[in-house]
């Protein structure tokens, strides 16, 4: 069964969206940042595209 992710469909707040483009910066893999910010893979993959942030896969 897939995970249930508490934050689903809530919206990105500022603060997140400033440490994801931190952790992008830093190389953080996907995994390790979706579970940074309590936020699927798929949210944070989906974020990303959206700000043009390169994500490593895996690390």
């Amino acid at each position: 069964m897939a995970e249930k992710f508490e934050r689903h469909r809530q919206p990105w707040t500022n603060e997140e969206i400033q440490k994801l483009h931190t952790y992008a910066k830093k190389g953080m893999s996907l995994k390790a940042i979706a579970n940074a910010l309590t936020r699927s893979e798929e949210s944070v993959k989906i974020r990303a595209k959206a700000d043009k942030l390169t994500i490593d896969k895996l690390r």
